[in-house]
């Protein structure tokens, strides 16, 4: 069961440790990533205005002029292997929900994801309730869903991260980047070795993005600590046995056995 944040246990000053190189080192790697969420975050708030300006209603033709961006942010990005926007449900006016999403094939070309959105018979319909979306959608914050399989884009394992996207104070969707699991752990893992004990990373939720700690898998759930308080306060904390220290403002914690 979660704690309350202030059940976590004492917080301290950030680790001048080896804790907190690692920390920063896995938040470089997922940085890139994120930058490419915002470009695309602000692409789409600035298109999105456009068309409200014009006293118009967004439809999905509108969302067509993004797909530059979206290429160009695929090639130049080595870990991400999928970028677009999300809308919200019912915010187009000529579909009740749309991904423009565009991925890499495994030749290497870049390729729309072609969906049946169509809630009489398609399961993906309702994309509302997943992390990737409803983290960002309910805190306003940047989020890192999963590890999970992602049966919608690329039956990979795979991390998604994501922004909300605001046009005038209203949510409309999120921007987001799919990383492949087997492409992030081949980054951040011999990081995680560098350390005396075992270590892994988890989510806001508690789930394992990557691990270096045969006791905790990737994608498993870490229990007990409440990782989203220690990442809103921003400083490593000790929780029982564990030291827990956030990755400098992307939402994961470093999660390592106390001194």
């Amino acid at each position: 069961m979660s704690r309350s944040p202030g059940q976590v246990g004492a917080t301290a000053t950030l680790d001048a440790t080896p804790r907190a190189a690692v920390a920063a080192q896995v938040r470089s790697t997922l940085e890139a990533v994120f930058e490419a969420v915002a470009e695309t975050r602000a692409d789409t708030a600035a298109l999105l205005t456009r068309v409200a300006a014009r006293g118009d209603r967004p439809a999905t033709v509108d969302l067509a002029a993004l797909r530059p961006g979206l290429h160009l942010r695929l090639a130049r990005q080595e870990l991400v292997s999928g970028a677009g926007f999300v809308a919200a449900p019912g915010l187009l006016a000529d579909v009740p929900a749309w991904l423009e999403w565009w991925q890499t094939g495994p030749d290497g070309d870049v390729r729309p994801l072609l969906l049946d959105l169509d809630p009489r018979h398609s399961a993906y319909s309702d994309y509302t309730h997943w992390d990737w979306f409803a983290l960002p959608r309910d805190t306003g914050q940047r989020a890192v869903a999963g590890p999970y399989v992602d049966y919608l884009c690329s039956d990979e394992y795979s991390l998604t991260l994501s922004a909300p996207v605001h046009v005038e104070g209203r949510f409309v969707g999120v921007a987001a980047a799919d990383v492949y699991l087997r492409h992030f752990e081949a980054a951040v893992v011999p990081l995680l070795q560098r350390l005396p004990g075992p270590a892994h990373l988890v989510n806001a939720r508690g789930r394992v993005a990557a691990s270096a700690d045969p006791d905790h898998l990737a994608g498993s759930l870490t229990r007990g600590p409440d990782f989203g308080a220690v990442l809103a306060a921003g400083r490593s904390a000790r929780f029982e046995r564990l030291r827990l220290v956030p990755c400098d403002g992307v939402p994961l914690v470093l999660v390592t056995p106390a001194d």
